[in-house]
């Protein structure tokens, strides 16, 4: 085989959900590797919500749009296939930002090798961007204490699944919110969160008042929606808000109103957005961090697979539905 199968970015999407209009299938010929290059086969690719802000136009961004007429971003993990860089020899599995593509070609720097013996699928959902950003938002953001409570949105979700798990290990309370019974059955009775709420159910604010009496320390907010003022109105005095991802809000051509700042002051809290790609230079520490975690059966999560490169470009619709069960990723 002398060629491979990508995905580029043709158009900016618009409000509303993702068409095959914003994309390209193309043939690309294999590339040959320069010296510090390794060429990887990508087994699984990750979709991720951060993908949306990745296709906009904003150039204020926390990262550069992807060009127009070039591959489409995304982490992956895969085997290497060629190598003429020190650190990886052909066997090796890598991840890294891959791009929506069968093969990608990158100096080491962009890579980090896969040390733990565990599947692709638990790696992607784990070790790449989810678990990294669970980790940093977590602990470097939210710097969460033993007995405190928190609450995460999108809690069945790639990122929140983990956060909820980690500050469990860590003695807080942990409450989630999610979008349906079975995902919250799901992060209470398999991955140990202390309760759970449903947001498309009745009552959230008397839910909340049940979940948390003594009020929320920590806010680890991934989707907006309605609830988010509920939560913020019960935050205790030196809560922290970590501002990780606002999917309900992505698809809207003006976004929703935030929360009334006077509480802010009262009540003294700390409100902080992040991002990643601010913080891969620190990919190291972090998965130092949270290895331990997962080699002890602290860490458990569910991969929704899907078959073949094309369907990433529908499948990004499944996080507008909350239709995926557990890491979003494409096997190619």
């Amino acid at each position: 085989m002398t060629s491979y199968t990508a995905i580029n970015l043709i158009k900016r999407p618009q409000a509303g959900p993702i068409s095959s209009e914003l994309f390209e299938v193309v043939q690309k010929p294999i590339p040959q590797v320069g010296p510090g290059e390794i060429l990887v086969k990508q087994n699984h690719m990750s979709l991720d919500p951060a993908m949306f802000g990745w296709m906009s136009p904003d150039t204020e961004s926390y990262i550069a749009p992807v060009e127009l007429g070039t591959v489409m971003r995304s982490s992956g993990v895969g085997e290497v296939v060629a190598s003429k860089h020190p650190d990886f020899q052909v066997g090796d599995r890598a991840m890294g930002m891959m791009g929506w593509q069968e093969y990608a070609l990158g100096h080491g720097a962009g890579f980090n090798k896969v040390e733990v013996p565990l599947p692709d699928e638990t790696i992607l959902s784990i070790f790449a961007l989810p678990g990294l950003t669970a980790t940093q938002g977590l602990f470097n953001v939210g710097k969460p204490q033993q007995g405190e409570t928190i609450i995460v949105t999108g809690a069945a979700g790639s990122v929140g699944s983990l956060v909820g798990q980690l500050a469990k290990a860590e003695g807080l309370n942990v409450i989630g919110v999610v979008g349906t019974d079975e995902k919250a059955d799901w992060i209470v009775n398999k991955l140990g969160f202390d309760g759970a709420i449903n947001y498309q159910s009745s009552e959230l604010d008397g839910q909340l008042a049940k979940l948390a009496p003594n009020g929320i320390d920590l806010y680890f907010e991934n989707t907006g929606g309605p609830i988010q003022n509920l939560i913020f109105e019960r935050m205790n005095a030196h809560g922290r808000v970590v501002v990780c991802g606002m999917i309900a809000d992505y698809s809207k051509p003006v976004p929703s109103p935030g929360p009334n700042w006077i509480p802010i002051i009262k009540k003294r809290l700390t409100i902080q957005g992040f991002t990643m790609p601010d913080h891969f230079a620190e990919v190291p520490s972090l998965l130092a961090k949270l290895t331990p975690y997962v080699m002890s059966g602290k860490i458990k999560h569910r991969s929704h697979v899907l078959e073949g490169l094309e369907s990433a470009i529908e499948g990004l619709n499944l996080f507008f539905t909350g239709e995926n069960k557990g890491k979003l990723m494409v096997k190619l």
